[in-house]
């Protein structure tokens, strides 16, 4: 009986990877801000290898392999050279990108449970941002999918969810730097429309005649105040006293108008 050869293994892909910026904060220490090899399955897409590495796929903005722009499900191969860049905020490149089918139209938030505060100081700039508690993982990535909206969060897993387009991992701690970051990072002060929003439901404000809320608010109020707006959902009334003055103050930092 002849010998039969022994099956000959496919050796994996090596490939040469590099990430740019705040992405870095996802990798190994060893891996971060230079260029490192790492051994790949065959077949293994350059989604499936930068979420490998650490880094989920909605923070990543623009690929390029060996120098050419492309799209998540690019199929890797031996010696190629991947540089992976975050969301660019100085100047437009569109033209460059394949990692998106196209680009949100209005920029609308779903915050994580842990993110109860952004999400009051984005409703505070204007930014439509759904917010619950009780809201979990796939809950939130199926109404983002759906409504088409940036989910926010702390939890890496979530933003590594395939359905999940658009995302941002939140890396402060605290309510007023996590909005300074979103902000920086979405260039969002230009299209900030403060006061405009409830700050309990996200519902619009519109301005109301005072003689129409003498009732609803506290004693003094009305002879005090003369402008006075509502929600048309949840019937609050609001005035620029001494907590308006306060939220105006965090709202001129985060459009840059505290100087």
């Amino acid at each position: 009986m002849p010998n039969t050869p022994p099956a000959a293994t496919t050796p994996p892909v090596t490939a040469a990877f590099r990430f740019y910026e705040e992405l870095n904060d996802f990798l190994a220490p060893q891996h971060r801000r230079r260029e490192f090899e790492a051994r790949c399955a065959r077949a293994a897409t350059v989604k499936h290898m930068i979420e490998a590495l650490g880094v989920p796929h909605t923070e990543v903005e623009l690929i390029l392999v060996n120098g050419e722009s492309v799209g998540f499900d690019h199929l890797l191969r031996d010696g190629d050279r991947i540089s992976i860049y975050p969301r660019f905020e100085t100047f437009d490149i569109t033209p460059l990108l394949r990692v998106r089918p196209q680009p949100l139209r209005q920029t609308r938030f779903i915050a994580d449970a842990h993110l109860g505060g952004l999400a009051h100081l984005l409703r505070l700039t204007g930014f439509d941002t759904l917010y619950d508690n009780g809201y979990d993982d796939p809950e939130i990535v199926a109404i983002a999918e759906r409504e088409g909206r940036i989910a926010l969060t702390r939890d890496r897993e979530l933003l590594k969810r395939r359905t999940l387009t658009h995302g941002c991992f939140v890396h402060a701690l605290k309510p007023e730097q996590q909005a300074a970051e979103i902000f920086t990072r979405l260039d969002l002060a230009r299209s900030a429309r403060p006061f405009s929003l409830c700050l309990e439901c996200n519902a619009p404000l519109r301005p109301i005649d005072k003689a129409l809320v003498v009732e609803r608010v506290p004693p003094g109020v009305s002879d005090r105040q003369s402008r006075f707006s509502t929600c048309d959902r949840c019937r609050r009334v609001f005035w620029e006293g001494s907590h308006w003055r306060r939220m105006r103050q965090i709202v001129d930092r985060l459009l840059g108008n505290d100087a």
